[in-house]
């Protein structure tokens, strides 16, 4: 999705996990190793791409032994960098959506990541901002553990980064249930103030920060001082500990005087978030929920397939027949292809899809809680059901924009993030890369009807005196009477500053899955 989307693929409806190359001219790879050239015929020419499969695994460190995900053995052999780098210009020109853009650099020049991050466009849009904003890395195993098992390092939170350089301000948006930080009754809206005694805001010791923030074994013990919405001051202690991300939560029936509504905090479009969806949904239908609410604040994305899924367990019926998205590549990768409303269950280790109908109340209409947090899978819903005419209401801020979307791509113990795809639905609208806005009165279609609110950092996620959710209620009744006055700055605006740029990259982190492991760092 997530586009993250973590769209994995070769598989046609986006199940699957492996990758796929492109052309090119094929590299003799017969000849051993050497320091000066690693492998016979392979060196830098400018506009000449070898086959980037004659290239790939051909690794500085080879990784030995089974892959525990797969089951497999690694594919690693020994290689060198330089391999690397020319595996990742042959992968890109063969793939990304904008590689007639790329500049054709030496890679003898750059680190592997170095080089990875400069194989990007540099075109902006409209607006002024690039048009690539999510290309990015991750370790392979960080990556595997918790988009496939739903397990990440840490204690529990899940921080609002507004600004990671000093004067640094981290909000705790929630805690992962049973978690250490949920235990010790971190609320959310708490505003971090000390790690291990040393002042969070201000302070110059990012090492101690970093320990203390983002552990690299379970069972560390570390001290954090946080600030709350009253004005009052807590200290906690907390073990670090393997957390198990729960991507739904607070799933609950709200009952007005026009029925029961249907509420749930909606994280990540994981593959272990397919279970409870389905439970949830099964209970939205037996209630016959007559209006839902979607909590997508801080949903970064995930797997387009689960997308397609909870668009059909939205809309139900009204989907049959009709794509939830097409995907437009760059003519070489692979051919355009639609994407359906998928209406069963999915068995997401083998790729292949299991009878179990899924479960839908079948609604005309569905409200959205966004932030600029909301990215990718989250957009791709939202386009994907106004493709098919079922009305999205959004209320909160202006998603961070990306109609794009990659298939995670391991090479050598790490996996790369690049843009190969875009997404239009089924009107063939897909151009939102500033984001859908909420608007009382939508013309254009990066517009969507719905009212622009404060995200509420004094009520707990789910609770209906909370902003987003307390708007969405009155706007089944009022409809747009019920809007607040308009954010006196909307992210458009915002967007330019230095802490907005800090938020934006936040939203790539959490595009990665992992939006807390990213290392505070000084300005330089």
């Amino acid at each position: 999705m997530m586009l993250y989307s973590y769209r994995a693929a070769c598989f046609l409806v986006v199940i699957g996990l492996a990758a796929c190359g492109g052309g090119g001219d094929d590299v003799n790879t017969s000849q051993p190793p050497s320091e000066q050239n690693p492998v016979q015929g392979v060196s830098f020419q400018p506009g000449v791409f070898p086959n980037s499969d004659s290239l790939e695994a051909q690794c500085e460190t080879p990784r030995a032994g089974i892959d525990p995900f797969s089951n497999a053995p690694f594919p690693d052999r020994q290689g060198s960098e330089f391999l690397e780098k020319m595996w990742l210009r042959s992968w890109t020109f063969e793939t990304y959506l904008w590689f007639d853009e790329v500049e054709d650099r030496d890679p003898a020049n750059f680190g592997v990541v170095e080089y990875f991050n400069l194989l990007r466009t540099e075109a902006l849009t409209d607006s002024g901002r690039p048009r690539d904003n999510f290309h990015f890395s991750q370790n392979t195993e960080q990556f595997n553990q918790l988009t496939q098992s739903g397990i990440t390092r840490g204690y529990g939170f899940n921080f609002q980064r507004n600004r990671a350089s000093a004067p640094r301000e981290f909000i705790v948006r929630f805690t992962e249930p049973s978690s250490a930080a949920a235990q010790a009754g971190v609320p959310r809206g708490a505003l971090l103030t000390s790690v291990d005694g040393v002042d969070f805001i201000s302070s110059s010791e990012v090492d101690i920060i970093n320990a203390g923030l983002f552990p690299s074994e379970a069972g560390s013990t570390h001290e954090f001082g946080f600030r709350l919405q009253d004005g009052s001051d807590i200290t906690v202690s907390l073990v670090s500990e393997d957390v198990v991300v729960s991507p739904v939560q607070n799933v609950s029936l709200i009952e007005t005087d026009f029925g029961p509504v249907g509420y749930m905090q909606f994280n990540a479009f994981n593959v272990t978030a397919q279970p409870a969806l389905i439970d949830a949904f099964e209970q939205f239908s037996e209630q016959n929920v007559s209006e839902l609410v979607i909590d997508m604040r801080y949903n970064g994305g995930g797997r387009l397939a689960l997308a397609s899924q909870l668009g059909y367990m939205i809309a139900g019926e009204q989907s049959e027949g009709s794509a939830f998205e097409v995907l437009q590549y760059n003519g070489k990768f692979r051919p355009d292809e639609p994407t359906p409303f998928f209406d069963r269950e999915i068995d997401y280790d083998e790729g292949v899809f299991l009878s179990t109908q899924l479960p839908s109340p079948s609604l005309s209409r569905v409200f959205v809680l966004s932030t600029e947090n909301t990215c990718s899978a989250s957009e791709s819903l939202i386009n994907g059901l106004r493709g098919i005419g079922v009305d999205v209401v959004l209320i909160g801020d202006t998603t961070c924009g990306k109609p794009f979307g990659f298939f995670p791509t391991d090479n050598c113990g790490t996996t790369y993030f690049t843009i190969q795809f875009q997404s239009i639905n089924a009107l063939g609208f897909g151009d939102y890369q500033d984001g859908f806005v909420p608007s009382q009165n939508p013309v254009v279609g990066e517009q969507v009807l719905g009212c622009a609110v404060e995200d509420d950092f004094s009520q707990a996620l789910g609770n209906e005196n909370e902003a987003l959710l307390a708007t969405a209620l009155d706007f089944m009744v009022d409809g747009v009477a019920a809007c607040p006055p308009v954010l006196a700055e909307s992210r458009l605006q915002r967007r330019d500053n230095d802490a907005a740029r800090e938020t934006r990259q936040d939203i790539i982190i959490e595009a990665s899955a992992n939006e807390n492991r990213e290392p505070i760092r000084e300005a330089q």
